[in-house]
């Protein structure tokens, strides 16, 4: 085998893998690894273990946290107003069942394979390394961008709590492009000291996180008890316009009801990044279902009294939906304006827990990369007296606080959401992929047909959904679509025997829950915007274009070192012993 890091060690050796690269990727674009190894071998190229100190309500409040920010209070408007109405409660119940159906799926992978990679290292033990590269990639993209949207907004809102306009607390520079020249300081310096915070101890993080949670919710407590105080039971069903907007509960019906959910569902995004923290829980079996499951129920909770106290505050047609809670009480004469301030101050300790959240779950992301050489192993590294990936986290903070420094809001949130729901897409897949197939013993393709099949047919079905003009014939194709998925997951169920249960934890009604999972994803997926697939598909190509000129090099080297192993079609029995004895670690 070559020496280490061989093809890195002249331009005459990259030159040499360079010219290796077809055969360097067909032996190392579909390898996969095994929970045993992703725990163990893998595990230990970070040095020292990371802390297991989380337990349940832990994982529970950094779910709340990183789900429970300012996108709340932007979203319930533009889905009342645009879509849904008054029926935005019966669009975020959707929405949450959708977010808890696909956690089922990352719960299922977490309990079994407790490791900091999340949906990373999940893709990594079923589809390969390529595949794992290429969404691990565009979630860590997704979550310095989002990240550094986020930060800039946590100066708006601050603004408004206090009074002062954003315009005073950032820089103007006249020779940058528009969107890139005003220069935020209070969000650089917001991501510094979270920065710090993560880097310090996640054990502290958690009891920071907890206590920012607690205030927020007390915020959303007092904000719902305020809109169901003040607000009318009429609004729930006559606008303030019945000639121009139409009247009822549901006054676009159950297409506006959907179209709704799809724009609320990415408030609950940040549930993810709990999954990520499975390698620092005590008791992975009973933490982490309880953890992700119950965040999601709790917040699912929380949205639709919001969504309630929203619709009988105003009527429909006159929410904001920019800001539809504090435009609710500004400018009003009966001495509540100063509500408005209120749900600033509640906005603001929203962001920073999401915040938070999201830079510890996107710190864990990379340093699970850098475990298997695709990216340089130094990202790998925990330090031996703050157990915490410091490396990956102080790289990711300075990242994204740069971005933040100079990027204007609007400008990052066309970058994001596609990643992450394209990454949701993939680990339902790939949790059917892991119960029906086992490689070397199961013949993959009665499970890849069904996959590709019912993916291809959910698409024809949001493509109707989304282009076709309402009408008779409409219904007709959304019918039969509709059908022809059902058929397909039963004659899956009926003729295709699952290859391996789950020891500890597994999804219910398999294949049905994660199926539904992947049609949900895909059609949520059709509710973003062209600039949404345009930076999935730059991203994309850039992840591709690093993985064949560098990853796919690192990880043959790795492998020659011993580091990596090849697994690509042999049989693969995991000592069930030694994983019990991680997975139970109390």
């Amino acid at each position: 085998m070559e020496s280490s890091h061989s093809s890195f060690s002249s331009l005459r050796a990259y030159l040499l893998a360079l010219a290796q690269t077809p055969a360097r990727l067909k032996r190392r674009a579909g390898s996969v690894s095994t929970s045993f190894d992703e725990m163990s071998r893998a595990r230990a190229r970070s040095g020292p273990e990371m802390s297991r100190s989380l337990r349940w309500y832990d994982l529970v409040g950094f779910g709340i946290g990183g789900m429970v920010g300012a996108g709340v209070f932007v979203t319930t408007g533009r889905a009342s107003r645009l879509e849904a109405g008054p029926a935005v409660v019966v669009s975020y119940a959707i929405a949450g069942l959708c977010a808890l159906l696909s956690s089922f799926c990352y719960t299922e992978f977490a309990v079994d394979m407790p490791v900091a990679g999340g949906a990373f290292s999940y893709l990594r033990v079923t589809f390969g390394e390529f595949a794992a590269f290429l969404t691990g990639a565009n979630l860590v993209m997704d979550y310095v961008m989002s990240n550094a949207a986020v930060a800039r907004g946590f100066t708006a809102y601050l603004g408004t709590a206090i009074g002062v306009s954003t315009a005073k607390w950032r820089i103007t520079v006249a020779g940058l492009p528009h969107g890139f020249n005003e220069i935020d300081i209070v969000a650089v310096l917001v991501v510094l000291i979270i920065t710090l915070v993560i880097c310090y101890s996640t054990r502290e993080s958690s009891v920071v996180n907890m206590v920012l949670t607690a205030l927020h919710i007390m915020f959303i407590v007092f904000v719902i008890v305020v809109g169901f105080w003040k607000g009318e039971w009429r609004n729930f069903t006559e606008p303030a316009d019945p000639t121009n907007h139409p009247s009822g509960f549901f006054p676009n019906g159950a297409s506006g009801v959907f179209n709704g959910a799809a724009m609320v569902y990415l408030s609950y995004i940040g549930y993810d990044a709990v999954s990520t923290m499975a390698e620092e829980v005590r008791n992975p079996v009973k933490d982490i279902p309880i953890g992700v499951s119950g965040s999601v129920i709790i917040v699912t909770v929380l949205y639709c009294l919001m969504a309630a106290s929203m619709s009988k505050l105003l009527p429909y047609d006159m929410i904001d939906t920019e800001a539809p809670f504090s435009a609710a009480f500004r400018g009003k004469s009966d001495g509540w304006e100063w509500v408005s301030n209120v749900i600033g101050v509640g906005a603001s300790f929203g962001i920073v827990t999401s915040l938070l959240v999201a830079m510890l779950g996107q710190a864990r992301y990379m340093c699970v990369i850098g475990r298997s050489s695709v990216v340089p192993p130094w990202f790998a590294r925990v330090h031996p007296k703050t157990s915490t990936p410091v490396n990956a986290s102080a790289f990711l903070g300075i990242f994204t606080a740069l971005i933040a420094l100079f990027t204007d809001l609007n400008v990052l949130l066309n970058l994001v959401s596609i990643g992450t729901l394209f990454v949701f897409y993939m680990v339902a897949n790939a949790v059917i992929y892991r119960r029906y197939v086992i490689v070397g013993t199961t013949n993959p393709w009665p499970t890849l047909s069904f996959l590709c099949s019912f993916t291809f047919t959910s698409i024809i079905f949001t493509l109707i959904w989304k282009f076709a003009p309402p009408g008779n014939p409409k219904s007709v194709m959304l019918g039969a679509s509709a059908l022809i998925a059902v058929a397909m997951l039963q004659i899956f169920y009926c003729m295709v025997p699952q290859a391996r249960k789950p020891e500890f934890w597994g999804v219910p009604l398999m294949p049905w829950i994660p199926s539904i999972s992947i049609f949900l994803n895909i059609f949520l997926l059709a509710s973003l915007d062209g600039p949404s697939y345009v930076r999935f598909g730059f991203f994309s190509a850039l992840a591709v274009i690093v993985y064949v000129l560098y990853s796919v090099h690192a990880s043959f080297d790795a492998e020659g070192e011993g580091f990596l192993s090849l697994k690509n079609g042999e049989i693969h029995m995991e000592p069930a012993g030694e994983y019990r004895d991680n997975s139970m670690k109390v």
